[in-house]
């Protein structure tokens, strides 16, 4: 009879979940300790279920990406594309990129979002196929930021050029853990 028990499968189990989902609660309750002591800052219960949606998705996904690979790049490269994504959406739906929210310009954002969306699972979520992913975001960015500036909205070219800093950062974080994946093997 054998007496060593296999060992247990390697996990990949996630460290940093619970800061994942404490920086999510503690941002979520900064407006609310924020109305404690000021007018300027006044969200209806409204703005605190769509911004609580918000933050659960973007960790849901966080989740879901730290479960595809136990690699460090590929994980900072979902991190990095998560925080993008979300920062673009807050900013799009609390003020708007162009114009104020109602601005139907900044639809296209969203547009950006869709490339990145689309794209990943095509590339089946592989490490290599999520650099193309990102590579396909940063450059839909580039081409919504170029049009809007024809338009007239120059301003753009700042916060825009920080998104692609983002999706390119994030799609070398994925060629990454390409070579990572390419040379373990």
């Amino acid at each position: 009879m054998n007496q060593n028990p296999r060992p247990a499968p390697a996990r990949r189990g996630n460290p940093l979940r619970p800061y994942v989902w404490g920086a999510a609660a503690v941002l979520l309750s900064i407006p609310a300790i924020a109305m404690q002591f000021t007018d300027e800052v006044t969200w209806d219960a409204f703005d605190f279920i769509v911004m609580g949606a918000l933050l659960a998705f973007a960790c849901g996904v966080y989740e879901v990406g730290a479960r595809l690979s136990g690699n460090r790049a590929y994980r900072g490269g979902f991190a990095v594309a998560i925080l993008a994504g979300f920062l673009m959406v807050w900013i799009n739906l609390a003020v708007g990129i162009v114009g104020n929210e109602d601005n139907p310009v900044n639809l296209l954002f969203f547009a950006i979002l869709g490339v990145g969306m689309v794209a990943a699972p095509l590339g089946r979520f592989r490490p290599m196929g999520m650099a193309r992913a990102l590579y396909a975001t940063a450059i839909a960015q580039a081409a919504v930021t170029a049009y809007i500036a024809l338009a007239g909205h120059g301003y753009v070219f700042v916060l825009s050029g920080f998104f692609i800093a983002a999706w390119l950062t994030a799609a070398h974080l994925f060629r990454v853990a390409a070579e990572d994946a390419t040379a373990s093997a």
